[in-house]
Formats: structure tokens, C-alpha cells, sequence
């Protein structure tokens, strides 16, 4: 494994990034077309089909793998004494540009909660992951306090934008990325303005097998 620590936007916001996590991305995809075919994505931005990996699912010790290897980094990087597993699936980018909704055709975030992680395990070679931070408030990171003002203008942002935000645009500035590599792990809070890159000429397929298969694991960090 190749480990690294990055520092994201004005806040230095830590991200983590593990290269060969497993050392063995083939085992997953294989898990992950077991379980095909995939559901559509229900109440969340998600763009395509979502696998939820339930305690008792076949891929669950994989999960739980992974977690093992996050561990340390986790302290680490985000200064916690451990941390819970929220949920996890397999997931595909299977929407067209011309039918995402408004909401996602721009950056967002997964929680205003400060201890919510993302842990997300590439399976494919893909452009990545960008971060941003939204021009008319300076927000990068979204919280309680600040929900409504980011919402209000996001908004308005959306009925303007066409297709997957392709780095800076008028309403929101990229203020760093990670490359999709296979087997990499991106570990990065879930309160960072950020969305998939998915460029015009994405293959868009359903089967794990050939399209934008990653695992998403969400974590709740415990400070005891």
C-alpha cells in the first residue's frame, strides 16, 4: 500500500488517499457483479444504481476489510479514537448528462455532520473525484450553520448548469481532485462540497464489469 495525507481548500481539510489497498480490485469486482443487477439510487443525489452491502451480504467481510485498513489512517488523519460503519454499497454512474436532475448537476455534500466520513474504494480507472468551493459564499465545507446560505444559492446555480460540473465553472471553483485509480481508497469528510467527474464520453453501463463501479462506506467518527 501507498499511503498519503493531502490538505484540501482554504481549511487545509484532510483527505486521505491509499493506493493498492487490496491489492486484489478483482475479487471486489467480482463480488459486485454477483449482486448485479443493481437498484436504482433512492433517496440521495447519487447519479445511477446503488448495492447496499448489508451486515450479513457475501461482500460484507470485504467492507469490513477495508475498515481494517482505514483504521489507523483515520486517527491519524482526522484525530479520532474510532470510528462506526454508517452504510456501504456498490455503486454505478449510469445517468445520462441531459437527464440528471438540478440538484445533481453541481457539487454536494453527504453530511453536515463534522465526524461523517466517506471512505470510497475505485474499482475502475477513473477520472476521480473534485472537490469545490462555491464562488457567491466562499463555502467549501457545508455545516449547520452555513446549510441554508449554500442551499439558497445552489439553487439558483442549478437552473443554469447543463450535464456533470466539469472542473470551475461560473458558480463553483475546483479546489483540488482525486484521480479514480483502481484499488485506490479516498477517505475525506462527507461535509466537502464535492461531486464525481464523469466526462461527456463516460461509459454509462449498468454491468460492474464495464462501468464506474466504486464502493461507498460511510463512517461516523467516535471521540471518546
Amino acid at each position: 500500500m501507498t499511503p498519503e495525507l493531502r490538505h484540501i481548500g482554504d481549511a487545509q481539510i484532510p483527505v486521505v488517499v491509499i493506493d493498492d489497498v487490496t491489492g486484489a480490485p478483482g475479487a471486489a469486482v467480482a463480488l459486485a457483479a454477483a449482486m448485479a443487477p443493481f437498484p436504482p439510487s433512492a433517496g440521495n443525489y447519487y447519479p445511477g444504481l446503488r448495492q447496499p452491502i448489508a451486515p450479513d451480504a457475501r461482500a460484507n467481510a470485504y467492507v469490513e476489510h477495508l475498515l481494517e485498513i482505514s483504521a489507523p489512517f483515520i486517527g491519524g488523519a482526522f484525530d479520532a479514537d474510532g470510528f462506526d460503519l454508517i452504510e456501504a454499497s456498490f455503486s454505478i454512474v449510469t445517468t445520462p448528462p441531459g437527464s440528471l436532475d438540478p440538484a445533481q448537476r453541481a457539487p454536494h455534500f453527504d453530511s453536515t455532520d463534522p465526524d461523517h466520513l466517506a471512505v470510497m474504494h475505485y474499482l475502475t480507472d477513473t477520472p476521480g473525484t473534485a472537490f469545490f468551493r462555491q464562488r457567491a459564499t466562499g463555502i467549501e465545507r457545508v455545516d449547520a450553520r452555513n446549510q441554508g446560505t449554500f442551499v439558497d444559492h445552489a439553487k439558483r446555480a442549478a437552473a443554469t448548469m447543463a450535464g456533470y460540473v466539469q472542473g470551475s465553472n461560473a458558480h463553483y471553483e475546483e479546489i483540488g481532485r482525486i484521480e479514480g485509480r483502481r484499488d485506490r481508497l479516498a477517505i475525506y469528510p462527507g461535509a466537502l462540497l464535492h461531486s464525481g467527474i464523469i466526462p461527456p464520453d463516460a461509459i454509462l453501463d449498468s454491468d460492474p464489469r464495464a462501468g464506474r463501479l466504486t464502493t461507498n462506506i460511510f463512517v461516523r467518527l467516535r471521540r471518546d
